[in-house]
């Protein structure tokens, strides 16, 4: 923090984000999920393979999707590992906001997976065709096994991580997809409704489209540089107004710079510059208690209105 001189007009404080915390996360997300892709590459050969003997759309379908889910994995272990390179002069955050556009491209990628389940399924309900339930149910149990894997090892990072948490999703629908599967052979063994097979891949299909739709909100949202959803800037306000020494804030901006970097700036007027070292300490303080981590206060004798 620097503090200008009593007779100056203007103090700046700049707190910066934690960098080898931020790192380190990067580096045990780049764990989790290269272990996530793993198996999810090596399930997706075994289920197209099932899908095309057994002659299961449900099995083919989340097939698909997985192919889908291992390239959005790889991207991520990807963008994770790029947005560990340090800053340089003309990046000066780095590449830290990679993590927001692989999320974007996710979403995007998730919402066209959906798209091309109903668009097969609604083509099958007409003439459902036969399904070897038996080969369906046994590959979608293996595919379940392999999806709660999955999940556990990227759960503990996809609410800190939009990053993380497009792959998680991703992992998600390919959970469901196997309850699905599962639940569609077991009614083709039970009862002959072959029709079972293309109406559950339509229900896992509207799962994933929910989830595609809130990963690409949130992402927007960061490019945006909207106020974080879990934080209300009228409560920043509220508490910067109440500090001793400090008669106005004005031009506050709270904002995502990446998962988990939480950025303010903003203007404060005090009439006793002998108070800066006290209002710009107190301002760290609440701001970290609000989560916000990277903070930019400018110190004013009057506003620039009124100079």
């Amino acid at each position: 923090m620097t503090a200008l001189p009593p007779n100056r007009p203007t103090a700046t404080t700049q707190v910066a984000a934690a960098d080898c915390t931020h790192t380190g996360r990067l580096a045990r997300h780049s764990r989790a999920l290269r272990w996530a892709l793993a198996l999810t590459v090596a399930y997706m050969v075994a289920e197209a393979v099932g899908g095309v003997v057994a002659n299961s759309l449900a099995l083919l379908a989340d097939a698909g999707h997985m192919l889908g889910d291992a390239a959005s994995l790889g991207l991520a272990l990807f963008v994770a590992w790029l947005a560990q390179r340090p800053a340089t002069p003309t990046r000066t955050y780095g590449y830290l906001r990679l993590e927001i556009f692989a999320a974007l491209i996710n979403g995007t990628t998730l919402l066209l997976v959906a798209a091309g389940i109903v668009w097969q399924a609604v083509g099958r309900l007409g003439q459902p065709p036969e399904v070897r339930a038996g080969l369906m149910i046994g590959v979608a149990a293996v595919g379940l096994v392999v999806n709660v894997i999955a999940l556990r090892l990227l759960h503990g990072d996809h609410r800190n991580s939009l990053n993380v948490r497009g792959a998680y999703l991703h992992v998600v629908g390919d959970l469901l997809g196997s309850l699905g599967a599962l639940t569609a052979g077991a009614v083709v063994a039970l009862t002959g409704w072959t029709a079972a097979d293309p109406l559950v891949s339509i229900g896992i299909a509207v799962l994933v489209l929910v989830s595609a739709w809130r990963l690409l909100r949130d992402s927007v949202s960061v490019l945006l540089e909207a106020t974080p959803r879990h934080i209300s800037l009228a409560s920043v306000q509220a508490s910067l107004d109440t500090i001793a020494g400090v008669s106005q804030v004005h031009d506050l901006h709270v904002w995502t710079v990446t998962s988990g970097v939480v950025a303010m700036t903003g203007h404060a007027v005090i009439q006793d510059f002998a108070r800066t070292p006290a209002v710009l300490s107190t301002v760290e303080a609440r701001m970290a208690a609000l989560g916000i981590d990277h903070v930019t206060m400018q110190l004013e004798a009057r506003t620039c209105r009124e100079a």
